[in-house]
């Protein structure tokens, strides 16, 4: 009678305290707020042993050999490197620009990717501003004939990154704008928000029909200077003299990285969880995006803490991104027919997370509403703004499948961007934790979804 009073009374007790003690995910996930430091390895790891790691070279390729290993060390299953070619250019050896008259004085520039080269010699010739690539656009076609183009912006800091989709164009697009209407080289004001004399590079286009030129990145204080140079000299003709000797290396190897933690049930689609390994030259690329495949290999082992999940988690480290999203192409072409459940990418450096966004808040709106309220408590709204993905989500996209937006606060991003200042040094800790604490509490939920995804695509 004595033992089962006992067991009884044990038993009453025993039952609230279980049903008082905190969900194991959101405990995982809130332990890793302040506690994570898988995160802070993989990033520390790969920009201390392997630094800048430029698409299609023997860098990029030692980034792949170092995400492996370190992958099969944390445990992850079926690692491997799905290998794509791709056409490969790279900065060359010199840049350099000098205005020779009115004001002699240097400048500090960076070619942009798929630049032409002017040859070790360079050229020489007159310089005209343009205040905004709109203003490019409506010159007369051969207007600009033997003549650089110097095209300027206005972008601003904004915590969401829309002003880069304002002042992006004038890269993207710019120098085959000018090419077309007969510039031999383009030089930009850097597409960023910083005040430092660090160039951002980044990638332009040439038509198939128009023939690559000279096109360069001036740092934002160069710029300025020029536009003064500009407003002072009246009717005297600016000089300029541009040195850029990039190559093309023609087709290559690259790769895309992925690993799995392995779900209970292999007929459910997986989770795609995506960043990109490759960094330009100039960076040992610790916001973009070291810092993001940090974030998402960190949340994958927090949820395996949790226990063997329902649905597998597979991570994506693509290749190739930085120069034409050659590695989410390449994933996309190989797995078209391989359903994913829902894809996230984190790639847009590492200070917190402030919004919530999915594409299927309308047609799962409950499963909607239980990741954003899951989140709330690490300081994350709701959003009723559609998420359309990262760079490295063609699969997501190209299926009609299911997305979220884990949106970061981008204010400083554009400081920092395709710079030689994207180093580990501007990573602070502290958000980096808060950014894998959001993503385990939502990638655990995820990957023990029972139901179908509806984006009504």
């Amino acid at each position: 009678m004595q033992k089962t009073f006992l067991a009884l009374a044990a038993l009453s007790f025993s039952v609230p305290t279980l049903a008082q003690e905190p969900d194991r995910l959101s405990a995982i996930a809130d332990e890793a707020l302040t506690g994570d430091t898988i995160a802070w390895d993989f990033v520390e790891g790969i920009t201390t042993e392997v630094g800048p790691r430029q698409a299609g070279t023997k860098a990029e390729a030692r980034a792949r050999d170092w995400a492996m290993a370190w992958l099969k060390a944390q445990g992850f299953q079926n690692v491997a490197n799905e290998p794509f070619e791709m056409e490969t250019w790279v900065p060359g050896d010199t840049h350099s620009v000098e205005i020779l008259e009115p004001f002699p004085q240097p400048f500090v520039i960076q070619p942009l990717g798929n630049s032409a080269s002017t040859g070790t010699l360079g050229l020489t010739a007159e310089v005209v501003e343009f205040a905004s690539v709109g203003d490019l656009s409506a010159a007369e076609d051969g207007s600009l004939e033997g003549k650089i183009a110097y095209i300027s912006h206005q972008m601003r800091p904004s915590m969401d990154g829309s002003h880069y989709g304002f002042a992006g164009p004038v890269r993207w697009f710019g120098p085959s704008i000018a090419a077309s209407k007969g510039a031999v080289a383009t030089v930009i004001k850097s597409v960023g928000t910083d005040n430092s004399r660090n160039p951002h590079t980044g990638g332009t286009s040439f038509p198939e029909r128009t023939t690559p030129i000279p096109a360069g990145a001036l740092s934002l204080p160069d710029a300025a200077n020029l536009e003064r140079m500009f407003d002072r000299a009246g009717e005297r003709p600016i000089t300029m003299r541009l040195v850029l000797t990039p190559k093309l290396l023609g087709t290559t190897m690259s790769g895309n990285v992925v690993g799995e933690i392995v779900g209970r049930d292999p007929s459910l689609p997986p989770i795609l969880l995506a960043c990109h390994l490759d960094s330009w030259w100039n960076a040992p690329g610790a916001f973009d995006d070291g810092a993001g495949c940090g974030i998402i290999t960190a949340a994958a082992q927090h949820v395996a803490r949790t226990g063997q999940p329902l649905r597998t988690i597979r991570v994506l480290l693509a290749g190739a991104e930085e120069v034409g999203l050659w590695g989410s192409k390449a994933y996309s072409a190989a797995h078209i027919d391989e359903p994913i459940a829902v894809g996230i990418e984190s790639d847009f450096g590492a200070d917190r997370i402030w919004r919530f966004e999915s594409n299927f808040r309308e047609t799962n709106e409950d499963l909607h509403m239980r990741l954003a309220n899951s989140v709330a408590r690490f300081g994350v709204a709701n959003s009723s703004i559609v998420a359309s993905g990262g760079a490295d989500l063609n699969i997501s996209r190209d299926q009609g499948g299911a997305i979220i937006d884990l949106q970061q606060d981008g204010t400083r991003y554009f400081d920092l961007h395709h710079t030689p200042d994207d180093t580990l040094d501007k990573i602070d800790p502290v958000q980096l934790r808060q950014n894998v604490a959001v993503w385990t509490q939502v990638v655990g939920l995820l990957a023990n979804e029972p139901n179908a995804i509806k984006t009504g695509e």
